[in-house]
């Protein structure tokens, strides 16, 4: 272990260049005056219509808008113009980002006419089964219930409450209208 440590060449902490980054990003002055000042140098958006201008804005651009609203803000809001109090609302609750609209408009109708085709296929396709399926089976019919009916009267079925018992007037078996 002794022989890594001999065999590694030692650096100065002063010259070994992670040090050095972070000593740059540790000393904030200098770096934050520099960025005010360039941010100064940039123009001024006019914030007029930035409804319009939001779309085809870049992110540095939309960065300083919303600077500007944010210095803007920091003002009593009687003392704002209307253009500005438009502004900040617009980049604070706009439909751009996380709340743009996930419908265009006239994608209700699409949506709406796709379920009514879909649907309409899907009955059809259901219809088409049952058309090519076998016939329902005989013991369905009203005259079957009836029958059923009939049978139960002498099989004395449910003989309290049911066909057989003293006066009944219930349908019985039949279920058909």
């Amino acid at each position: 272990m002794q022989a890594i440590r001999l065999a590694r060449p030692r650096t100065s902490l002063s010259t070994s260049p992670l040090v050095r980054s972070l000593a740059t990003t540790a000393a904030p002055g200098a770096h934050v005056a520099s960025s005010s000042t360039a941010t100064k140098a940039q123009s001024v958006i006019p914030l007029s219509n930035v409804e319009a201008q939001w779309a085809t804005m870049n992110a540095e651009d939309k960065a300083l808008v919303h600077q500007q609203i944010d210095a803007l803000q920091k003002k009593d809001w009687k003392e704002l113009s209307i253009d500005e109090r438009k502004a900040s609302y617009y980049v604070a609750f706009g439909p751009h980002g996380p709340r743009t609209p996930t419908n265009k408009p006239g994608d209700n109708l699409k949506i709406a006419l796709a379920t009514i085709g879909l649907s309409a296929i899907a009955g059809a396709v259901f219809l088409g089964f049952r058309a090519l399926g076998p016939a329902p089976p005989r013991t369905i019919t009203k005259e079957w219930e009836e029958a059923a009916n009939e049978r139960g009267k002498e099989l004395k079925l449910n003989p309290i409450t049911g066909i057989a018992s003293e006066g009944y007037t219930g349908k019985g078996f039949v279920s058909h209208k």
